[in-house]
């Protein structure tokens, strides 16, 4: 299947479909509206898992010191009520089952990623705080993606206070992880790119761009759920071929399995393995 036959049968797929394949630090071999914004979901947990692992190497925060774990989160609205998670909304009884105790922030930030767990999350950001999550994005180069609340935090929500992606920018952020494991880069020192790799090649969620690839293939990826919404970024790393940026966002009616936090398998799911497939057929022939 060709980028154009891809495109054309994204066409047919009701919603946006948002695409972007490429070599990390080099021109794109596809994309397809790779700058329209998306709700990020939990996608946008690689920024702030950016962000810490950069505290940590200024010395801001040490990731293996205990810290609270308390379902109460100041809300981004200006004088609006602190607010909390829903446990049934959650992903990962293992931090839950810390409430009222502690846990080391490096767990905790694994713990985001692997079981996508929203508890974790907004402990991490506000050990870290949104500015320098902010920040992260920058420095990779996104453009248009914000990370603007915690989540669950209705009222900055409620307000027009969101978190956005675009595929493009998602891309941007991963490739300079990939590259930064192997030189000095933007995001972090090799070594903590590398470790940040691994976390996110630990995930556990694996039913959409590595349900596309044959078994055992190394993906370090963050994928992104709600009714209506499901993503997918993540880079591959072939045994046979360079690495690659994979990041499909979709926000469109087939994605309905995520209303109450579950990662269940959807035809959005399906869709987006179809196109991880569909590029890992054609990883030898990627530009750059």
């Amino acid at each position: 299947m060709t980028w154009e036959e891809l495109d054309a049968h994204l066409d047919k797929v009701p919603g946006t479909i948002s695409a972007y394949v490429g070599r990390p630090g080099a021109r794109p071999a596809w994309t397809r509206r790779a700058d329209a914004t998306h709700y990020a979901a939990s996608t946008m947990k690689l920024a702030v898992l950016v962000a810490l692992f950069r505290a940590a190497e200024a010395g801001r925060l040490d990731l293996d010191a205990p810290v609270p774990v308390r379902n109460s989160f100041d809300s981004a609205l200006p004088g609006a009520p602190r607010f909390a998670n829903a446990r049934n909304y959650d992903n990962d009884e293992a931090v839950w089952d810390r409430v009222g105790g502690d846990a080391p922030l490096r767990w905790l930030a694994e713990r985001m990623i692997v079981r996508s767990s929203n508890l974790a999350t907004n402990i991490c950001i506000g050990q870290v705080g949104l500015p320098a999550v902010a920040r992260a994005w920058a420095l990779a180069g996104g453009r248009h993606s914000v990370t603007g609340r915690g989540i669950e935090d209705f009222a900055a929500r409620d307000s027009g206070i969101d978190n956005l992606v675009t595929a493009a920018d998602l891309a941007a952020l991963l490739g300079e992880l990939a590259l930064g494991a192997t030189r000095p880069g933007p995001l972090a020192s090799p070594s903590a790119c590398a470790a940040m790799l691994d976390v996110l090649a630990a995930q556990e969620h694996r039913e959409d761009l590595a349900a596309g690839l044959p078994d055992g293939t190394r993906i370090a990826h963050k994928n992104g759920w709600v009714r209506g919404v499901r993503h997918g970024a993540g880079v591959v790393f072939p045994d046979d071929a360079p690495p690659y940026t994979i990041v499909v966002c979709t926000t469109t009616d087939l994605a309905d399995g995520g209303a109450d936090g579950d990662e269940v398998e959807d035809d959005a799911c399906r869709l987006i393995a179809h196109v991880s497939a569909r590029v890992w057929a054609a990883r030898h022939d990627l530009a750059g």
